[in-house]
């Protein structure tokens, strides 16, 4: 895997832009992270980033709607648009030549919005729509609800949004949020692919360098929700969630706990897959992942299954849980690294998705990891390392979120 030195710059109003090179491609993508995601909005307005990020597209310096539509699309933007917890990202992929002319157009979106009142209805409605759609995504509806539930408020937040409060959202509340949580100061611009970093450099500075700060005050945090939700629902199927602690991305461990959750959940052989589905035939789709913000992180597993199966459903997967460490062997670690690498190596090669990589390091840990670092820490996990990991951070306690025609019983095996 070839080493690349990753491009830094800060201007002097505090924002980053961070590039790395990927000269064997003819494509550039990048992305300006705002730190205006889920949770570092004030109460009472969940799913307004989803808002803004649709609205700011609706006209923004020179020219209205349709205009911008219009040259995006004759740049042959790919949008890549999204809202975390912690911000709310726009940015896009395109041919490499293309590049300066679609970050002025984004500039444009960022410091000189329209904002209109016509644009702010359509805009609010999409995004109830969307939370709307969850009906038809279970899986991804109980993972929002779990986030929500695990985390310190408002950690958590819904990153869809929340009707009601989405319903009384008004567009002059919107604009103040905009006003509040555009701080340039906090910005991060993340480009990828084939570029010129001085000539980026240039640009972003003239058009970003004569901003100011505006000191965006950071989310206060409270304790975690309930430790079991129910949602009901009629239907034929049972969405079990649930989610327990683990150490932060920046944490020395990080790396065995990713080859940890690797064993439980990283493929057909992997435990859950085995013991869950295939061995006892509980239900018909199971999974984990690491889940990781800055100031908190955790294992989040679905299963769906039938009412019948619910409860034994969530006792083996728990046990899975608690079991992780007993009997692990040499090959199930060997499978767990060999396929950690892989995802690393395949989500590099598009300049897309190493935008986003590389603009979260940051944040997260304050640099940017080379793949080179990445692998040579997945090689250096052991046996011995990983099973340390889980005596020192056992998964023992979970939060559980189930939706289905009733609940479960989940005390059980809290206590034991």
């Amino acid at each position: 895997m070839m080493t690349t030195t990753p491009d830094t710059h800060i201007l002097d109003n505090g924002m980053v832009i961070l590039g790395e090179p990927m000269p064997h491609v003819a494509s550039a993508a990048f992305n300006f992270m705002i730190p205006a995601g889920a949770a570092m909005l004030p109460d009472g307005c969940c799913g307004a980033a989803n808002v803004i990020c649709d609205w700011i597209f609706r006209g923004a310096g020179e020219r209205d709607s349709r205009q911008l539509s219009d040259a995006m699309d004759r740049l042959g933007l790919h949008r890549m648009d999204s809202v975390s917890s912690s911000h709310l990202s726009v940015g896009a992929a395109m041919e490499a030549g293309n590049l300066a002319a679609a970050i002025d157009l984004y500039a444009d979106t960022i410091l000189a919005p329209h904002l209109t009142d016509e644009q702010f209805a359509p805009a609010r409605e999409l995004a109830i729509d969307a939370v709307h759609s969850l009906d038809d995504d279970p899986r991804q509806k109980v993972a929002l609800h779990l986030r929500d539930q695990f985390y310190p408020h408002p950690l958590g937040r819904n990153t869809e949004g929340n009707v009601a409060e989405l319903e009384q959202l008004t567009a002059e509340q919107t604009r103040r949020l905009i006003a509040r949580r555009f701080d340039i100061s906090q910005m991060l611009f993340a480009v990828t692919g084939r570029y010129d970093f001085p000539a980026i450099c240039r640009q972003l500075e003239d058009r970003f360098g004569s901003r100011r700060g505006i000191d965006a005050p950071e989310p206060q945090l409270k304790g975690p929700g309930r430790h079991y939700t129910h949602i009901p629902n009629d239907g034929a199927q049972v969405h079990i969630g649930l989610m327990t602690a683990c150490v932060k991305p920046a944490d020395e461990d990080y790396y065995d706990a990713r080859v940890a959750v690797s064993v439980l959940s990283g493929g057909m052989s992997a435990r859950l897959f085995t013991e869950v589905r295939e061995k006892r035939g509980l239900c018909y789709a199971i999974g984990a992942r690491y889940h990781g913000l800055r100031n908190a992180a955790g294992v989040l597993c679905y299963a769906g299954t039938t009412p019948d199966k619910a409860r034994e459903t969530f006792d083996v997967t728990a046990e899975q849980f608690r079991g992780l460490s007993e009997g692990i062997t040499q090959d199930e670690i060997n499978r767990a690294k060999a396929g950690l690498k892989s995802a690393v190596i395949m989500h590099s090669e598009s300049s897309s998705n190493r935008v986003g990589g590389i603009g979260m390091d940051h944040y997260l840990l304050g640099r940017v990891r080379s793949l080179d670092e990445i692998k040579r820490r997945i090689d250096a996990t052991t046996l011995g390392s990983v099973r340390d990991f889980l005596r020192r951070h056992p998964f023992t306690d979970f939060t559980v979120v189930t939706i289905g025609p009733r609940p479960i019983d989940v005390e059980q095996q809290r206590h034991e």
